[in-house]
Parts: structure tokens; sequence; C-alpha cells
């Protein structure tokens, strides 16, 4: 049975990704605390690009106690796949991590052919973008922040139009946003449509 990839989003509410850390500090609270360790339960793999990948290795592993145990504890152990042009094998020192060789579509799609269960990518917006364009991602959730960027990526800026399918809508206390969508695969005929002239 294919394994399922999911992938989450940290965003404001004018669709822009930047660095969650700039506005996310006021606005997590319990229950986005909750919603991300009940994401985490049931996942063996995550997927990873460059910029996650030497941010986080740089802070998780040196936290052991507080609110981010839990997530520390979880991002540390499990398989972590790494996406980069740039970095080698040998650059990746953060335990149980892999660096993705060759096409990332084809190196993803083997991955969920495997025994497992579900493969998880964490921020990393054009690996997501990537991954959606080839109907990989079977659920995507946008937690959106109550916070307005002014300036930066736009989320899914040069995408190919995707239809999406709600699957599940949460708000927590201080005014997150928490959006799960089904991907409906853009890569099946009828499954894309055309933005009006």
């Amino acid at each position: 049975m294919t394994r399922r990839l999911t992938a989450t989003l940290f965003y404001s509410i004018d669709g822009i990704a930047p660095d969650p850390y700039k506005f996310q500090r006021d606005s997590f609270d319990a229950g986005l605390a909750q919603f991300i360790d009940e994401s985490i339960e049931h996942v063996d793999d995550t997927i990873l690009g460059r910029t996650s990948y030497t941010e986080w290795a740089d802070y998780w592993p040196i936290v052991t106690d507080g609110p981010d145990a839990r997530f520390a504890a979880f991002i540390n152990h499990t398989r972590k796949h790494i996406a980069s042009r740039h970095l080698t094998q040998d650059d990746l020192n953060w335990e149980n991590s892999t660096l993705i060789t060759g096409d990332l579509v084809e190196y993803v799609r083997a991955l969920k052919e495997t025994e497992g269960r579900d493969i998880a990518v964490q921020g990393s917006l054009s690996v997501v973008r990537q991954l959606v364009d080839a109907g990989l991602i079977d659920t995507l959730t946008l937690i959106i922040h109550p916070a307005i960027a002014g300036k930066g990526r736009g989320l899914f800026q040069g995408a190919l139009p995707t239809r999406l399918k709600l699957h599940d809508v949460q708000t927590t206390e201080l005014g997150n946003i928490l959006i799960t969508y089904s991907v409906v695969d853009a890569t099946k005929p009828g499954n894309t449509f055309r933005s009006e002239e």
C-alpha cells in the first residue's frame, strides 16, 4: 500500500510564507502545539529542503526540555531526507539524515512505495511546490497566523493550478487557522483548471 505524504506550511493571512519565527512567537498557543504533536504521531520519515535542514540542524539537536521537547525528540530521531543541489552527504551531520540523490520527484515516488507509516514534508516551500505539481502530496495543511507579512515569497507563486478538497478546519485561541486539504492529483487529466484571461 502506498504511504501517505503530508505537507504542513506556516504562512501569513496575505499569502506569504516568510520565516515563520518572525511572526509565530506571539501566536503559538496550546491548540497549535497539540495539532503539531498529533500530526507527527504517525510519521516515520520527513523531507526537508536545504534551508530548513541547515536551520533545523543547528537548533533542534540542542533542545531537550520545555514546550518544544516533544517535537525535538521526534525530528532528531526520525529519518530525514534532504533535498539539496548544494549539500553533500558529508555535510549532513544531523543523525538519521540522508541526501536525496537524483530526481526529487522520482526519489519521493519510490519512497512512498516502501514500508512504513506517513512521510511528512516539513516546511521547505520549493519542495512542497514540486511535489504538489507532481501529484505526490496527499494532504496539505496550511497554518495561517494572524499576521500580515507585507512582503516575501508567495505561497504557491509559479505552481501549477491544482484542485484541493477541504478536509478539516480548526481555529486556536490566539487566532491561528489550521486548514487541511486533500490534494487532487494535478497530473491527471481534468484535475487542473485554467484561470480566466
